[in-house]
């Protein structure tokens, strides 16, 4: 199979490194891509990043499916342009249409969502310039921290959390004056839920299921989640708390009634959906959707996966998951991200790579790293993330600083209690 895998982060190079694991696999090609996809398959940079482009590569190179990466493509239509066009249509897409993506898509899309199908969730309330009014009203039925959040995508950074109510009117009207452009244009105002985090993952055919590895990231900058959000800083699998008992309660009360939610709106969904949960006491609440892997989970889940994601996906395209057996490697992974000085604010770029070749027993993902003159220097925010397997959370994290210790660029930061809750 000739395989397109759309995405430049960490996630595309962890998924780029499963796929060419498998024996169906003839060619692999990402766009745009990264160093470390560069390394294993053949980027592809598209001039101009279109539809348009991406489905003229498909017909030319006779593309046999194409694997979407990050939430963008999914949103913006991708999968209905192939499906819009006659010679396009018969090439699976692995990734929901649009009205699937709008799970992610659109904040107040995914609570109205889970209030038709009793989904829990934290009380919310939509808030737009024509009833600004009303936003005072429903802060005041609050008890703060106040969580408030753009409905449309911000590039994982329209959620903000504050402690007054003065700060979260003003953070309001910010955001519908244009703080987030376009996705700030209705806000959404959440309960805040007192708990502890964890991410859970389904692939879908649209009629059944298979449920991934789960994880748990840490999107602060800071040591002991301080300072701003990031992207991710990493990420562990499994999780400890996420215990037997639990998971029954997020699959009877969250997945089943999310797939049977998606088949009575009528909305095709081939792909990932990324719950992101809180676990208050024993009990499960979707924070959000997403209609993709995360980053930096799939850099933890992918290695735990066993067997070839080729016939996974293959499953997924045929709407066969009712047949597929998901094994899992029951060791711990887990990944420690380096980034840049200054991330997730400003930073500088164009820093050597040095020592990765004398990383042993990791695997080093690439997430914003690019060529020049033939080496390899930062091009992004969070630049790598080294994951490694062990027989215990203690045992992958040591073998994932040793390396994280080896590899050198100029400002490289990372934080060194990944883990440290669990």
């Amino acid at each position: 199979m000739k395989i397109l895998l759309i995405g430049s982060g960490g996630r595309e190079n962890a998924l780029a490194w499963k796929i060419i694991q498998s024996k169906h696999l003839t060619q692999l090609f990402v766009t745009p891509g990264n160093a470390g996809t560069g390394n294993i398959a053949i980027n592809i940079e598209f001039v101009p990043y279109s539809f348009e482009s991406i489905g003229k590569f498909v017909i030319v190179n006779k593309v046999d499916m194409v694997v979407v990466g990050p939430e963008e493509p999914l949103v913006n239509g991708l999968v209905d342009f192939f499906a819009s066009s006659e010679r396009l249509r018969s090439v699976p897409i692995i990734g929901p249409s649009r009205a699937g993506a709008m799970l992610e898509g659109s904040k107040a899309f995914a609570k109205d969502f889970m209030t038709k199908y009793n989904i829990p969730t934290a009380r919310f309330h939509r808030v737009s310039a024509n009833n600004r009014e009303e936003a005072s009203e429903f802060l005041k039925t609050l008890h703060p921290p106040y969580v408030i959040k753009a409905d449309g995508l911000a590039a994982g950074k329209g959620v903000v959390i504050v402690n007054t109510l003065q700060e979260a009117e003003n953070e309001i009207e910010a955001m519908l004056q244009g703080k987030f452009g376009q996705a700030g244009k209705e806000v959404v105002i959440e309960e805040y839920l007192q708990g502890i985090e964890l991410s859970v993952f389904i692939a879908t055919d649209g009629k059944s299921y298979v449920i991934l590895p789960e994880a748990k990231d840490y999107k602060r900058v800071g040591e002991g989640d301080t300072g701003p959000n990031t992207g991710g800083m990493g990420a562990v699998s499994p999780v400890p708390f996420a215990t037997p008992a639990f998971m029954d309660k997020v699959e009877n009360k969250i997945i089943k009634p999310t797939i049977a939610g998606l088949k009575n709106e009528g909305i095709e969904y081939k792909g990932f959906i990324f719950f992101g949960l809180m676990k208050v006491g024993e009990e499960p609440y979707v924070i959000e959707y997403n209609a993709r892997l995360g980053d930096p989970e799939t850099e933890v889940i992918i290695p735990r996966i066993k067997g070839d994601i080729l016939e996974l996906f293959h499953a997924i395209a045929t709407q066969t998951l009712d047949k597929y057996q998901i094994e899992i490697d029951p060791r711990t992974a887990a990944t420690v991200m380096l980034v840049s000085k200054g991330y997730p604010g400003s930073y500088e770029k164009g820093f050597e790579i040095n020592n990765l070749v004398n990383v042993k027993d990791s695997i080093v993902f690439h997430a914003g790293t690019t060529f020049r003159n033939g080496r390899i220097v930062t091009a992004g925010g969070r630049v790598l993330s080294i994951t490694s397997l062990g027989n215990t959370l203690q045992e992958a994290l040591a073998t994932s600083y040793k390396n994280a210790e080896i590899v050198d660029f100029h400002g490289k930061y990372y934080r060194k209690d990944i883990g440290f809750d669990l």
